[in-house]
């Protein structure tokens, strides 16, 4: 564990033990827009750890391997404060780690980590000896998903961010405590003991994140035939394209079909004719036209109208795509 995180961590010992503690403020991603300054009570943190703790059958040690900085690494290093336990310092790789992960131990990961790590074959049998690899903060493609636990990994895909103090949602279903609901415009609602308290200095902000005691979270979903939570997209994720609303994640699971297509993400770009022109940002393994894409599309009005193939999906340093520099590129194109 770096010394930023071994830092954190103490700085978090002391917050807990605190007779009064002010907030903890935790900035977001920003990977749809501007930065939020999150506040964080004590209460709201010691229920989400606590939950977690009970959904996964007990407490055990974390690996940290994602910025410290953020609430997916903040509370992986306050679950362990929580739990009384060493978090396990990550030696590089999943590999060279191994040899410290015994008994019972869990790991948090992004999408985009998951999908590198199953490309090495070493990385992916250390993954195996997690009683649990948490997943978060985007969608899990289920192919992916399937290919992790064929190899023997236990994924549980967990939902939230960081106004919920991390995954407030795991593998569909409401950690004790939450509360979630749909709303007319398929627009995603919670409510539970580990909502935040407010965005630091933004009180216009704040007030229009609740509604009726719901925070709104700008995600859109459905329940599935038993039971679970399904996220479909964000609302900045759909594109309105010649008064068409077009799901982006929707569009990229389906160019995931063309063999040679390995990543997929798509925005929206100013269109004069279109209003919003489809752009598919990708990564590949081969050669692809724009028509064989658009072939995978149904329906047809959703098919991307631009490509755009990078070496690599911009991320930022929590691992997630960087949505903002993803339309600066697709623009530019």
């Amino acid at each position: 564990m770096s010394g930023d995180a071994e830092g954190i961590r103490a700085l978090l010992r002391e917050w807990d033990a605190a007779d009064d503690p002010k907030p903890l403020v935790i900035q977001t991603s920003g990977s749809t827009g501007r930065p939020k300054r999150v506040m964080l009570s004590r209460a709201a943190m010691r229920a989400s750890a606590l939950a977690t703790q009970e959904r996964l059958g007990g407490p055990g040690r974390w690996l940290l391997n994602l910025p410290p900085t953020y609430v997916a690494g903040v509370q992986v290093l306050y679950r362990s404060v929580v739990a009384c336990t060493e978090p396990i310092p990550f030696q590089g790789s999943f590999s060279a780690t191994r040899h410290l992960v015994h008994g019972r131990a869990f790991v948090s990961l992004v999408p985009t980590q998951l999908v590198r790590l199953l490309e090495d074959p070493d990385e992916t049998a250390a993954l195996e000896d997690f009683e649990a690899v948490l997943v978060g903060g985007g969608p899990l493609r289920l192919e992916v998903r399937e290919r992790a636990e064929a190899a023997g990994v236990h994924v549980v895909q967990t939902y939230g961010m960081s106004e919920t103090c991390g995954g407030c949602v795991y593998d569909g279903v409401p950690l004790p405590g939450v509360e979630v609901r749909i709303d007319d415009d398929e627009q995603v609602l919670v409510r539970g003991p580990m909502l935040f308290d407010g965005y630091e200095g933004e009180p216009e902000r704040t007030v229009a994140a609740f509604r009726d005691g719901w925070f709104v979270t700008d995600d859109l979903g459905h329940w599935t035939p038993d039971g679970r939570l399904a996220i479909d997209s964000r609302v900045d994720d759909v594109v309105i394209s010649g008064g068409v609303k077009v799901p982006g994640p929707a569009v990229a699971a389906a160019l995931l079909g063309h063999p040679w297509v390995n990543e997929a993400e798509v925005v929206g770009v100013p269109d004069d004719e279109w209003g919003q022109r489809v752009v598919a940002v990708l990564t590949v393994s081969g050669p692809v036209a724009l028509d064989e894409l658009r072939d995978l599309v149904e329906p047809r009005s959703w098919a991307p109208r631009a490509l755009v193939v990078v070496d690599e999906l911009p991320l930022l340093p929590n691992g997630k795509v960087d949505r903002v520099t993803l339309e600066e590129l697709a623009a530019d194109a």
